[in-house]
């Protein structure tokens, strides 16, 4: 269950709106993933965004959509990706650490395998008035 920091812990409240468009960051990168669509898995980045992977580190949403576009021609073809918050955490009014659990569900699985069990940190960011990733980075859980 995600837990979430309260805005007396910021000085200042954070609305019901931007904890769920904050919590529901993780999703947009899911429902991207489900599509293979490299665009829009870049688009939830903001333009400078990094992207950290076992062995990649990726900056800027064009890095980013470049790379998973081979992705999905590639090792990730046919894959699904799961990820639910365990924790959110305001920083600012304008800024969050979202922490999730999950991983790549290969073709047929239902459950992610423990080889691709990950725990992962989001920075996720007001930007142009909408919540976008600044950082992404997973480690093997």
């Amino acid at each position: 269950m995600a837990t979430t920091s309260s805005s007396a812990t910021l000085g200042t409240a954070v609305s019901e709106a931007d904890k769920a468009a904050v919590a529901a960051v993780p999703g947009r990168i899911v429902a991207a993933w489900a599509r293979q669509d490299a665009k829009a898995f870049a688009d939830v980045f903001t333009p400078d965004g990094t992207m950290i992977l076992p062995g990649f580190y990726r900056k800027g949403s064009a890095d980013i959509e470049a790379f998973m576009a081979g992705a999905f021609q590639g090792p990730y073809k046919g894959t699904q990706v799961t990820g639910q918050p365990i924790d959110v955490r305001f920083i600012s009014a304008d800024s969050a650490v979202v922490v999730t659990q999950g991983g790549v569900l290969a073709a047929g699985e239902t459950e992610v395998a423990d080889e691709r069990a990950i725990r992962a940190t989001w920075v996720v960011t007001r930007h142009e008035g909408e919540w976008k990733l600044a950082a992404y980075q997973n480690s093997p859980r």
